[in-house]
């Protein structure tokens, strides 16, 4: 008797995932997505190349009650020059207007145009030598980017930034690329003392005078300008704490800022598992990598959210939500991929860790729905490779692609741990985040295959050129043949869906 069974990659695909939480998923793409909309035509400014921001004191002054979105600053950047500088230059929208730039007190001249900031020096800082200029500006920021925007919640104003990738330059004069991030930063907004600020790190104080407050945040450690958050309104806090209350494991707080109308039982409910998804990937990883200041969530007008450093901003509570921003926090904020070609170091890695969730959390059968969920939106084009090409990393849609960035790249690293065993992929991601020469900065996928191959033992070339690099993927004919006296034939026949891969090596799983 002869029985013929296709499969494709190693689960059949199910129709038994909820809606709401594709609709979650598909809510958190968009929100990561929709700044890069309009400016994924920017490349690096090759201007802003020849010195390394070190440090910045953000002074900003905000009120959500105004009709305009605006914003005044004053932001001081302590840098270092890589070559012999006679000017700098610093990415910043032409909408905000600059009225002053100073440098040890002195006023320097400088001039704006085509989203840039130049400012001339009275002269030559040479190479190694690190000076701080202070720039005074104001304005309304861009709106087409979603930067910052000023919107309301049950009719009360609120303001809110999401600068991924290159929106940060919309509010304030940064060096925005991704190969330099800040080393640390201190930001004091001042609103209206009606409403609560939130941004990066440990709040260090709120000074109320008249009928204004400032608030100082303190953020010390390294961070990427489009992770840097300013959200106001009239925010209420349900704290948390994780950790295990012991020498190793100490507890650490985390903060969510949620609306008034928000702040219910029924949310709390959903938030109670946040330290406990924060005890399971320190177990599978390594100690939060923000530990001595915060986490936390801080509701804002998008559906999704957006892996801010310590403060990931949220438009609902979904657990699968909660999970990936959380799980950003070592694979996206600690650790940034260094291209947007290897966003999925970023996106798929932290898609897997919410799988994870649901394995260690709800068991290997809802594990398995996920599974199949994944397979069954990638399976549905027979084309696509999860790394980028150049062309590729200019479109938005292509980056933030759920199919192969997100979904595609969450099944490559379950196959990983297939073939390697959780033993060592495990421990594979524990030496990638302790890389000295990667943590709190930028990786590519070639410094990800070096700690998996160094755990392996062996080669993953052939692995990462079929499942990473090329497309398509295989689809299996399995032929049993019974021969009786406890013998069985089985043959496997395998066809690729594109003809990048000529034949997809893996390990394949039978059950008789």
């Amino acid at each position: 008797m002869k029985n013929i069974t296709q499969i494709f990659f190693v689960l059949l695909t199910s129709f038994c995932f909820s809606q709401s939480d594709d609709a979650e998923f598909n809510r958190m793409v968009e929100s990561e997505m929709k700044s890069a909309s309009s400016t994924m035509s920017v490349s690096v400014n090759p201007n802003t190349l020849n010195y390394d921001v070190t440090y910045h004191e953000l002074r900003f002054t905000v009120n959500p009650t105004n009709t305009t979105a605006s914003i005044s600053g004053v932001v001081s950047t302590t840098f270092t020059a890589l070559s012999n500088m006679n000017s700098i230059t610093f990415d910043m929208a032409t909408a905000l207007v600059v009225s002053s730039v100073t440098m040890n007190s002195t006023n320097l001249t400088f001039s704006q145009s085509s989203y840039e900031l130049n400012i001339n020096f009275p002269s030559t800082i040479t190479t190694g030598t690190s000076a701080t200029v202070t720039i005074t500006y104001s304005g309304i920021p861009p709106t087409a980017e979603g930067a910052f925007t000023r919107g309301t919640h049950s009719g009360t104003p609120i303001i809110y930034t999401l600068s991924e990738p290159f929106g940060a330059r919309d509010w304030w004069p940064c060096k925005q690329d991704l190969n330099d991030k800040i080393n640390s930063f201190d930001m004091y907004i001042t609103a209206p003392s009606t409403y609560y600020s939130v941004s990066n790190g440990l709040e260090q104080s709120r000074v109320v005078v008249g009928p204004n407050a400032t608030t100082h945040f303190k953020h010390l450690y390294p961070i990427p300008a489009y992770l840097i958050v300013l959200n106001v309104t009239n925010y209420q806090t349900f704290n948390q704490q994780a950790g295990l209350g012991t020498v190793a494991s100490p507890y650490f707080p985390i903060i969510n800022y949620l609306y008034p109308e928000t702040n219910t039982a029924a949310t709390q409910t959903a938030l109670a598992v946040t330290p406990t998804i924060m005890n399971l990937f320190e177990s599978l990883l390594e100690p939060y990598p923000f530990r001595n200041e915060k986490y936390g969530h801080a509701q804002f007008g998008w559906g999704g959210g957006m892996e801010h450093s310590t403060v990931s901003s949220m438009g609902s509570f979904g657990r699968d939500l909660i999970a990936h921003e959380m799980a950003h926090q070592w694979f996206g904020d600690k650790i940034t991929c260094g291209t947007w070609k290897d966003i999925w170091l970023n996106e798929g890695i932290t898609e897997y860790m919410s799988g994870l969730v649901r394995e260690n959390l709800d068991g290997a059968a809802p594990f398995v729905l996920w599974k199949e969920n994944k397979i069954n939106n990638i399976t549905s084009v027979a084309t696509g490779a999860t790394y980028l090409t150049d062309a590729e990393a200019l479109n938005v849609n292509r980056i933030f692609s759920s199919r192969l960035s997100y979904n595609k790249g969450a099944m490559i690293n379950h196959m990983l741990r297939w073939k390697m065993g959780d033993a060592l992929f495990f421990q594979a991601l524990k030496s990638y985040l302790a890389d000295p020469a990667l943590a709190y900065g930028y990786a590519v996928t070639a410094n990800f295959q070096s700690h998996l191959e160094a755990a392996y033992g062996s080669s993953l070339s052939e692995f990462f050129n079929d499942w990473l690099y090329n497309q398509g993927y295989p689809t299996y004919d399995i032929v049993s043949q019974n021969w009786g006296a406890g013998q069985v034939k089985i043959t496997v026949n395998q066809t690729q869906s594109h003809s990048s891969v000529s034949f997809f090596e893996m390990p394949l799983q039978i059950r008789l």
